[in-house]
């Protein structure tokens, strides 16, 4: 087969493809594929360009898995934690979520026994770990819903429908924690706080031997500011007033230091914590997205986590920052 050796800006997308297809699978060389279509070595490295730049070929880089578990362990010692458990990179949120619950879900089946009681939070990466398919020990675990719930177009992320799902992949009991995750005003918290259902099941998940929680970006197009929890207003004031990049377990805002932040946001959320986190011997962290690596940051530095899970990108960038920001 030959092609036409002007270097027009037209050649049509078959050509390209059949050019990278043959250099990127096939594995000929730019001399090879020159002489089969005809055209000068140059031009051919003109075009590979062109389909990589087009979107013809798309190239990601696989890190082996030893890479990941040098960034484990250099994780673990940069922030003093327990496990940090590392997916590869994967091409989309939700696939990435799923390879990090997978991880997720692996290191619970080595630490749960019987009797434990754990505390979960809300969110997609929490809800991941819940319907991660795979064949678990049962455990007589309890899980202790940490944050109240939301209203119904928020139930798959909702802590109490986590809870379910957990208890039954290891055959333990859930228990829900009746309250709403968000009220308007200080004094509603306050009264829902007195309650007495509402208060055990508190103190119980204060009590837990692990913890389950996600971290949020301050992002306006956040989850919490669709469910009206915020506004996209008090999220940008929060980041460029108050220096605040994240939440942990969707109750306390922290910055970049891993300090926590005093914002109108505060005291409208009922659930766990940041302190009393902290007293939970193991907690777990979860948070696969690419855009939550200074969150994760600002958690990692706040002393509050145990075990983080997350992307090599994002251990990558997490290093990377930490060692900038100091």
């Amino acid at each position: 087969m030959s092609a036409n050796t002007n270097d027009s800006p037209h050649v049509d997308s078959d050509l390209l493809t059949e050019i990278a297809i043959a250099y990127y699978q096939d594995g000929a060389t730019q001399e090879e594929i020159s002489k089969k279509f005809g055209m000068s070595r140059a031009k051919v490295g003109r075009l590979l360009r062109r389909a990589r730049e087009e979107g013809v070929v798309d190239i990601t880089v696989k890190y082996h898995p030893v890479f990941s578990e040098k960034l484990e362990q250099q994780l673990i010692e940069r922030f003093n934690l327990k496990r940090a458990l590392i997916a590869l990179d994967q091409p989309d949120d939700k696939t990435q979520r799923q390879q990090v619950a997978s991880l997720v879900s692996s290191y619970l089946a080595t630490i749960l026994t019987d009797e434990m009681v754990v505390t979960v939070g809300q969110g997609r990466n929490i809800a991941s770990i819940a319907s991660h398919v795979g064949v678990v020990p049962h455990k007589k675990c309890r899980f202790v819903s940490g944050i109240g719930g939301t209203h119904r177009s928020g139930n798959a992320i909702n802590a109490d429908h986590i809870c379910r799902l957990l208890a039954k992949k290891y055959d333990g009991i859930s228990e829900t924690l009746y309250a709403p995750a968000y009220v308007e005003d200080i004094r509603v918290k306050e009264a829902f706080m007195k309650n007495g259902t509402i208060k055990e099941t508190l103190d119980r998940a204060r009590r837990a031997d692990v913890a389950l929680v996600g971290v949020g970006d301050m992002n306006e197009n956040s989850h919490m500011v669709k469910l009206g929890w915020f506004t996209p207003q008090e999220i940008v004031e929060a980041r460029i007033r108050k220096g605040v990049v994240g939440d942990i377990a969707g109750y306390d805002f922290f910055d970049s230091q891993g300090n926590q932040a005093d914002t109108m946001m505060s005291d409208r959320v009922i659930g766990l914590s940041m302190e009393e986190l902290r007293h939970i011997p193991t907690v777990v962290v979860s948070a696969a997205e690419n855009s939550k690596a200074l969150a994760l940051l600002g958690a990692l530095r706040s002393g509050v986590v145990d075990v983080v899970a997350t992307s090599v990108s994002n251990a990558l960038t997490i290093l990377n920052l930490d060692q900038q920001m100091k």
